[in-house]
């Protein structure tokens, strides 16, 4: 762990472990030295801070020295929703039990979603762009933005994000329908499909909100043959992992104006490059990768090792 992690909840550790003794390793302070023989590693949001899965940076790549380096290691856990880093595949491969906060910033994702929506449907993009150019220019005539109520999101991915978004959807009358990994109905009655389905239902959506995890199932899942059906008034919201959407498929899409508009929290490779287009094209707001961040974040991250962490001890 972070020694600001130790720090946090070193007490709190002790009383989970319930007496049992245990010796807390520093993880920068193992770099180069003899393997640490770790059993449990807790990667904390300080601990990650600017790396990307692409782009490993110190203290990181300390970090997953430090994993290598432990032949006892047994569990780790880490800060986010989503396992899907290359070093979560080669612990697991190896044996190692690889836990997530799941749950953790869903709320906080859900509105961020929330906020993408809101911002594109009244046309802040255009708003902001004529209040740079000093531009008086009203949402009149045809730049009048639609009513949301009686429009449809199709949330892909019903986990605590989805199902929390289409709460606040269905509060703002849209209709929900939820794409997941069955087609069995869900216990709230929104009309549901699986992810196969996608290109079959992706027509009906003003909104196709992605908020699924990474797997084979989903890589790539909104392609050029998914985005060719949906209406050219539809909008594509990404607070999944941006190798769900087929990136150059999208591109192709909102410079021809099939779609929309799209907000996008997450790309195929990050950081975005600089040349990217998505940093420019009009109808696209792009963030970096920061839909879950929130302070309130370390305190419920830090419950659910500590949960785990009985578990594990009994």
């Amino acid at each position: 762990m972070s020694e600001p992690t130790l720090n946090r909840i070193g007490d709190a550790i002790a009383q989970a472990l319930d007496g049992r003794a245990f010796e807390p390793v520093i993880a920068a302070q193992t770099h180069g030295s003899e393997p640490a023989d770790v059993d449990i590693a807790f990667i904390s949001r300080d601990v990650t801070g600017l790396s990307t899965k692409h782009r490993v940076l110190e203290p990181l790549e300390a970090f997953y020295v430090s994993l290598r380096q432990s032949p006892k290691l047994a569990w780790v856990h880490v800060h986010s929703a989503g396992a899907d880093r290359p070093i979560f595949g080669e612990l697991k491969s190896r044996g190692v039990r690889v836990t997530t906060s799941t749950g953790a910033n869903s709320q906080v994702v859900a509105q961020t979603a929330l906020a993408g929506i809101l911002a594109l449907a009244r046309e802040f993009p255009r708003l902001f762009d004529a209040q740079r150019s000093q531009t008086w220019a009203p949402l009149i005539g045809d730049r009048m933005p639609r009513d949301l109520a009686g429009q449809t999101a199709v949330i892909v991915g019903w986990g605590p994000i989805g199902r929390e978004l289409g709460g606040y959807l269905r509060m703002l009358g849209l209709n929900v329908i939820a794409v997941r990994s069955a087609a069995a109905p869900t216990a709230d009655s929104v009309e549901t499909h699986a992810f196969e389905d996608l290109p079959r239902i992706a027509g009906r959506a003003d909104w196709l909100v992605l908020a699924c995890p990474l797997s084979d199932r989903t890589r790539g899942l909104v392609n050029a043959r998914v985005l060719a059906v949906m209406a050219p008034h539809a909008r594509l919201i990404n607070v999944a992992r941006g190798e769900v959407v087929a990136e150059a498929d999208l591109i192709d899409a909102l410079r021809a104006n099939a779609l929309a508009g799209a907000y996008l929290d997450v790309f195929e490779h990050e950081p975005l490059d600089a040349a990217s287009p998505l940093w420019t094209l009009p109808n696209v707001i792009a963030t970096p990768h920061s839909a879950g961040h929130s302070d309130g974040n370390e305190v419920r991250v830090d419950r659910i090792f500590l949960d785990f962490l009985r578990d594990w001890r009994q």
